[in-house]
């Protein structure tokens, strides 16, 4: 996987719900793991496209007070990626 490509944001999240709607159950565990794979791939990318949204409030906030809320914001969505890529990745 060495290209990427464009999509526009509101496919990709029609793309992610419709996958998530999806009963796969019935399917062979390999095609199951990597429905799985896939679906948490894209989760991730919509989750760092929100981060980089709240991290564009913080340059973009009109004060002190609105700048430290967006922070906090943007840390609170920080800390549940970092989270949710650990829980993943525990043995």
């Amino acid at each position: 996987m060495g290209k990427n490509v464009l999509i526009p944001l509101a496919l990709l999240g029609q793309i992610v719900e419709l996958l998530g709607y999806w009963d796969i159950s019935g399917y062979d565990r390999v095609i199951r793991d990597d429905y799985h794979d896939v679906l948490r791939d894209l989760n991730m990318k919509m989750k760092k496209l929100e981060l980089r949204e709240a991290y564009t409030g913080i340059i973009r906030a009109d004060d002190e007070d609105a700048r430290h809320l967006a922070r906090i914001e943007y840390l609170r969505q920080r800390s549940q990626i970092n989270d949710a890529y650990l829980s993943d990745h525990d043995l």
